[in-house]
């Protein structure tokens, strides 16, 4: 279906709609004359306040008009035209303003006022036509203009209804129409899905392979807004783009400095090149939240002391150069670096010839002020090149698996496109998605064209929703009763005076980075030691807690509350997190989020308390849970089912346990390639972890939570490691004790051995 300016509404404000006079009169004939001759949809308001709040929850209008002499009371407060008029063009800077007033009004037009309109239009003087057409201009240009230039040819080349002789073989959607089933798809998706799903046959979009054409264009385009360099469309996600990253600057033998809490791709990236891994250890507080690494782990001495201890480096007199130093940023739970910091850092050392972010949950940064200095392209001058993968469809707008890669060069050197692009096509499709280019390009355009505001209200209603939870929390302790709570700052230094959070404006909070920023001397974070400006908390990521830790990160005799008890009592609502701890559960707040959401957020949490406070029959809160496993559930409260868990977790010590686990980094009996080699050639068991004594496991192994790997491929369970199996072990003890709460782990295979469930992992073959 074709969009037309009708697909753009006219957003009309006047007082006069229904008025008996002339004015009303003309003003109802425009309106007739906007709809049926000039084919526009019309909005009304009727007040500067309501017109504010529909142009501030849509998008899709095409045009404002305003009648400047609409009468508004100046002294209880109501809203004056100007203060419309700013609202308007601080969250749309582009949209056209039209003011319609009388000829003798335009010449007491501030010129402010004169600066944010694009028209002006005489109510009486110019007839209904000429205004109707004036209008209806206004939207028709300014709704060609919102398409960027690759989606908009691509909506072009779909609207030719040409015959295609070539691939896909749907050919527009005609081959679905062949079959029930086919005929399903089609009505479910509609036309345009298919007649835009062409075939890189088509040279009016250009190649994704060769950067050329629209395609390239596109790609140029992102890189200026998103600050790069250089800018790369990579439609197999931001795996895939560590890949490409790794594979064009790394070779086998040469060294890596890894973040251990990477994504399992760039574990894939040390498989496939080749690298040699020295691992960098983030800290984790008593909760499990992952933090960053320590700054100095990016100094010579900290490398030359971890190259020392490596069993499988050789020539370690002298210092080997670092091919690829990689970090996560932000983690997970939204620690987010200070690049600045760690360049300095790296300034020292000039060994590393290559620095990675991995930003695939932090696409957005560049367009916040809150952000400043924390994300990998906000680095100005940096002696080598600085790569950064973004997962563009996470938390901005492209389809899924649509991701960027952003590269900014080096001082001393910098990324030939001619080169790298061999990496790029080694691992590029062929036949690339083009709707998942054009949601690319889409997510572009509005971050260059709202971006600041788009950000500033998810901010907003994220920091809303933390004062919210924070107060309440607060407000119900002080009465000795209990609430969830957030991992975030308990006070904030507010005009030289100290306030609760939940009493700090939102604004300061919105605006102001300081009160993010992670110091030494607040206990709230949990981690010990941490360097003055060298990671904020991204206001964004919401952590909430649940009941179970003191301050000093000791669990409760009583009263602790699983977090996966939470969640899973969540997914009943409709709400699905993104992560779940122990006691912590992770939501983000992104462009998809309203606040309905966040109300029935609430309204969620506040139905469980009321649950497990009037000990309400496990039964009657999880069903299916207790009809799966009566034996074990039946006859249990939603509290008392609580109590089990947590009193489990704290008697077995599974967080410590999980602690000691992340804090040893097994020795390695070869290289991560060496040990997928055994793997693809078939040298490799299934073993017991009960059984991992002195093995060499063959795999990753990746426990959620906390979603770090415990162990590469080729390290061996042996001496400190032995605390891995423990955990693991712990784990294998908590599935069987509590069964419906089966964690994921990557790596490790269940096998039910009568009425028990045993973990098992590949191992090289002894």
């Amino acid at each position: 279906m074709k969009m037309t300016i009708a697909d753009w509404p006219v957003l009309f404000v006047s007082g006069e709609f229904s008025a008996g006079n002339n004015e009303g009169h003309r003003l109802r004939e425009l309106l007739k004359e906007l709809k049926k001759i000039a084919a526009c949809t019309v909005i009304s308001a009727t007040s500067y306040e309501d017109a504010l709040e529909i142009f501030t929850s849509r998008a899709d209008i095409g045009c404002v008009v305003i009648d400047w002499d609409l009468e508004f009371e100046q002294n209880n407060e109501k809203m004056a035209p100007e203060i419309l008029l700013a609202g308007i063009r601080t969250r749309n800077t582009k949209i056209p303003v039209i003011l319609l007033t009388d000829h003798l009004e335009t010449e007491n037009l501030s010129e402010d006022v004169l600066k944010k309109i694009n028209d002006c239009l005489w109510k009486t003087a110019d007839t209904i036509e000429f205004i109707s057409g004036r209008i209806a201009n206004w939207v028709k240009s300014y709704s060609e203009n919102v398409v960027p230039e690759f989606f908009g040819k691509l909506v072009e080349y779909s609207e030719r209804y040409k015959y295609a002789w070539h691939t896909p073989g749907h050919l527009g959607g005609q081959g679905f129409l062949r079959a029930p089933s086919g005929v399903a798809m089609y009505k479910f998706f509609g036309e345009n899905t298919f007649r835009s799903d062409l075939s890189i046959s088509v040279p009016e979009l250009g190649s994704l392979l060769d950067h050329e054409g629209a395609a390239g264009d596109a790609e140029r385009n992102s890189a200026r807004v998103f600050g790069a360099d250089q800018t790369y469309y990579v439609l197999n996600g931001t795996s895939t783009v560590n890949q490409i990253i790794w594979r064009s600057q790394v070779l086998s033998g040469d060294i890596a400095l890894v973040d251990r809490n990477c994504h399992k791709s760039l574990n894939y990236a040390m498989v496939i090149t080749g690298a040699t891994p020295v691992y960098m250890i983030p800290r984790r507080n008593a909760r499990g939240i992952i933090g960053p690494v320590r700054l100095a782990e990016f100094s010579a001495d900290s490398i030359k002391k971890r190259i020392g201890a490596h069993p499988l480096i050789e020539g370690k007199n002298e210092m080997p150069h670092i091919r690829m130093s990689a970090l996560t940023n932000s983690t997970y739970d939204g620690v987010c670096y200070n690049t600045g910091a760690i360049i300095a850092e790296c300034a020292g050392c000039e060994v590393i010839e290559n620095l990675h972010f991995d930003e695939a949950w932090y696409a957005y940064a560049h367009f916040h002020p809150v952000y400043a200095g924390h994300y990998g392209m906000a680095v100005k001058e940096c002696r080598q090149p600085v790569f950064c993968s973004q997962s563009t469809h996470k938390l901005l707008t492209a389809f899924s698996q649509a991701s960027m890669l952003h590269i900014r060069n080096g001082l001393q050197r910098r990324i030939d496109p001619v080169l790298f692009n061999e990496s790029y096509m080694m691992h590029g499709s062929t036949s690339p998605q083009y709707s998942m280019i054009a949601s690319l390009d889409v997510a572009t355009k509005m971050m260059e064209d709202n971006g600041r505001t788009i950000l500033g209200d998810i901010i907003r209603e994220a920091i809303q929703l933390r004062r919210k939870i924070a107060g309440l929390e607060r407000d119900l302790r002080r009465n000795g009763d209990w609430f969830f709570g957030m991992w975030q700052p308990q006070t904030v230094k507010y005009n030289g005076n100290t306030v609760d959070f939940a009493d700090c404006p939102t604004g300061y909070l919105e605006e102001n980075q300081k009160p993010w920023v992670l110091s030494a001397g607040d206990k709230w974070h949990g981690f010990e030691d941490i360097e003055d400006d060298y990671v904020m908390l991204d206001p964004i990521k919401l952590t909430i807690l649940t009941p179970g830790i003191d301050d000093d990160g000791k669990l409760l005799q009583t009263g602790g509350i699983p977090a996966a008890i939470v969640s899973n009592f969540l997914i009943k609502h409709n709400i699905v997190c993104e992560k779940t701890d122990y006691y912590s559960f992770l939501l983000l707040n992104s462009l998809g989020t309203t606040r309905a959401k966040q109300g029935s957020l609430l309204a969620a949490l506040f139905e469980f308390k009321k649950l497990y406070d009037s000990e309400t029959p496990l039964e009657a809160v999880f069903p299916e849970l207790v009809n799966n496993h009566p034996e074990r559930y039946r006859g249990e409260t939603l509290k008392s089912h609580c109590e089990a868990m947590h009193s489990y977790l704290r008697e077995n010590k599974i967080m410590e346990l999980m602690h000691n686990s992340f804090e040893v980094i097994p020795v390695p009996a070869m290289l991560p390639v060496e040990a997928a080699a055994h793997v693809v050639r078939g040298n490799a068991e299934m073993v017991d972890v009960a059984e991992l004594n002195n093995r060499t496991v063959a795999v990753m192994l990746v426990p959620y939570p906390p979603g770090i790997p415990v162990m590469m491929g080729g390290e061996t369970m042996s001496g400190e490691a032995e605390a891995i199996a423990e955990y693991l072990l712990a784990r294998e003890k908590f599935e069987n004790e509590f069964p419906g709460y089966e964690g994921d782990i990557h790596g490790i295979t269940r096998e039910q051995r009568g009425d028990r469930i045993v973990f098992r992992t590949l191992c090289i073959r002894k």
